[in-house]
C-alpha cells in the first residue's frame, strides 16, 4: 500500500513541485523515471538476497530506507536531490515488495493463499485509487512536500510490525551465494529496458529508443549465456522450469500491459476529445477502481469453487472484452456506455491478480519464494511501462484512433488467455505438484510448515 500510494500521490504533486523548485518538464519526468528504473533493476536481485539472508531483514531494511528517502525528499532543496532520492526509494521499494510475498508464502500453505492475496490486492487497489484524492488534499493544504512526509509514520508502523510478527524461516536460507556478475547483467538489462519504454510517450519510437532496446537484447543474451555456466544463477533453473510460475508471470505482464495502456489512451480520449476536466475524467474511471477493490474477494471465492485455471481464464477474458468494448465507443460516449466496459476491465484485472499472484507465490519451489516474488513484481512494473509505450506508439501513427489503439492492446492482452490456460486447477494440489515434478521442481506443498 505504501508503494502504491506513493506513486499515485506523486502524480498530483508534480506540477507544484516543478513550480516550487524551478524544474523543467524533463526533470519532473525523471522524478518518476528514476524510481521506475531503480525498482525494476533490483526486484529480482532483492528477492534473491531475501532467499539467502532472510525476508524479514530485507523487508525491515527496505521499509526503513523507503521512509528515510521520503523524509529526505521532503527536506531536499533542489530537483536533482529529489531525483537522486527517488532512485534510492526505488531500490528500497525493490527490497520490500518481494519480501512481503515471500513472507506470505512461508506463512500460508498454497491452498490457503487465496484469502491473503485477495486482501493484498484489494489493499493495493484502495491505495492506488485513494492516492490522487489524498494527494490533491495534501498538496492544496500543506504543499507538495507533505505527500512524502506521510510515508514516514507509515514506514515506522510497518517496521514495528515486522519486528513484532514472527514468521517461519526457509530451510534453504543462506545456502547459495549470489552471483554478482549475473545480478549486475540482469539489473542493467531491466534498467535500460524500463528507461527506453518510459521515453516512448515523449519521443516515440525514435532511433535512441531502438538503440536502447538493441542494447537490452545484447545484455540479455550475455546474461542468459552467463547464467548457463554458473553453479548458482540469479534465476534458478527450478523456477524457470515451473510451468505455473512462468505462465503466471506472462499473464500478469500482458494484463498490466493492457490495463495501463488502456488507461493512458482513455485518459487522453476523455480529456482531449470529450473535453472533460480531470475530475470528470476521474469519475468515469470509478467503476474500474471499484470493481478492482470488490473483485478481489469475489475472485477468491470463485477460485475455491471453479479452480484457479477456470477463474484466471474468465478474468483474462473479462479484461480483453472490456478493452475491446471501449474501442467501439464513439466521440460522444456516455458515462453509462463506459461504465460497463471499465467495470469489466477492473473486475477482470482483480481476478487475474488474485489467481496469478496466488499461483506464482504458491508454486514457488522451496527456498526460492523471494526470487519468485521479485520476478512477479518485475512483471507488475514492466507491464505498465510497456502498455503506455505501446499505446503512445500506436497513438503517434497517422491512422491512430481510440479504436485502433485499444484493439491493439486487446489483442496483446488476449495472449493472457493462453497463459491462463496453463495454470493448474488447484495451487498446491495434485495437478500442480505433478507439473512441478515433471519440470524438476520439488512439490511446492512441501514448503508449508
Amino acid at each position: 500500500m505504501i508503494v502504491a500510494l506513493d506513486g499515485s500521490v506523486l502524480l498530483v504533486a508534480q506540477p507544484r513541485l516543478a513550480a516550487d523548485l524551478g524544474a523543467s518538464m524533463a526533470q519532473v519526468q525523471w522524478t518518476s523515471t528514476a524510481y521506475l528504473v531503480a525498482v525494476a533493476a533490483f526486484l529480482v536481485v532483492a528477492g534473491r538476497l531475501g532467499d539467502r539472508y532472510g525476508h524479514r531483514r530485507l523487508l525491515l531494511a527496505g521499509v526503513l530506507g523507503f521512509g528515510a528517502a521520503s523524509a529526505g525528499i521532503a527536506l531536499v532543496p533542489g530537483v536533482h536531490g529529489v531525483i537522486a532520492l527517488r532512485a534510492v526509494q526505488g531500490v528500497c521499494g525493490a527490497m520490500l515488495q518481494p519480501a512481503t510475498l515471500a513472507l506470505l508464502r512461508l506463512t500460508y500453505p498454497p491452498d490457503r493463499l487465496g484469502t491473503p492475496i485477495a486482501v493484498r490486492t484489494s489493499a493495493i487497489a484502495v491505495a492506488a485509487g485513494a492516492g490522487p484524492l489524498l494527494g490533491g488534499v495534501l498538496v492544496a493544504q500543506l504543499g507538495w512536500r507533505s505527500v512524502f512526509w506521510i510515508n514516514v509514520p507509515a514506514a515506522l508502523l510497518i517496521a514495528a510490525l515486522v519486528l513484532a510478527v514472527r514468521t517461519p524461516v526457509p530451510d534453504r536460507e543462506r545456502t547459495e551465494r549470489l552471483d554478482l556478475a549475473g545480478a549486475g547483467l540482469l539489473a542493467v538489462a531491466l534498467a535500460v529496458l524500463v528507461h527506453a519504454l518510459a521515453g516512448v510517450p515523449e519521443q516515440g519510437w525514435a532511433a535512441a529508443t531502438l538503440l536502447e532496446l538493441l542494447a537490452v537484447a545484447v545484455v540479455g543474451a550475455v546474461f542468459v549465456c552467463h547464467e548457463r555456466r554458473v553453479p548458482h544463477p540469479v534465476v534458478p533453473p527450478p523456477v524457470l522450469r515451473s510451468v505455473p510460475v512462468t505462465a503466471s508471470l506472462v499473464l500478469l505482464l500482458v494484463t498490466n500491459t493492457g490495463l495501463f495502456g488502456t488507461l493512458f489512451r482513455a485518459t487522453f480520449h476523455l480529456q482531449d476529445e470529450l473535453r472533460l476536466d480531470p475530475l470528470g475524467a476521474g469519475l468515469r474511471l470509478v467503476p474500474l477502481t471499484a470493481c478492482m477493490i470488490l473483485g478481489a474477494p469475489v475472485a477468491n471465492a470463485a477460485m475455491r469453487r471453479y479452480g484457479v485455471r477456470g477463474t484466471a481464464v474468465a478474468g483474462s477474458g473479462l479484461v480483453v472484452a472490456g478493452i475491446a468494448a471501449l474501442s467501439v465507443l464513439g466521440p460522444a460516449g456516455t458515462w453509462a456506455g463506459m461504465a460497463v466496459p471499465f467495470a469489466a476491465v477492473g473486475a477482470g484485472c482483480a481476478t487475474v491478480m488474485v489467481t496469478a499472484t496466488g499461483t506464482v507465490v504458491g508454486s514457488a519451489p522451496p527456498g526460492y519464494a523471494g526470487v519468485v516474488g521479485g520476478l512477479k513484481q518485475t512483471a507488475m512494473n514492466v507491464g505498465p511501462t510497456l502498455g503506455i509505450a505501446v499505446a503512445a506508439g500506436v497513438a503517434g501513427t497517422a491512422v491512430s484512433s481510440l479504436s485502433s489503439t485499444l484493439l491493439v492492446l486487446a489483442a496483446l492482452t488476449a495472449l493472457g488467455l493462453l497463459a491462463a490456460s496453463r495454470l493448474p486447477r488447484v495451487v498446491g494440489g495434485a495437478e500442480s505438484v505433478a507439473g512441478a515434478e515433471a519440470g524438476g521442481v520439488p512439490p511446492a506443498s512441501t514448503v508449508a510448515k
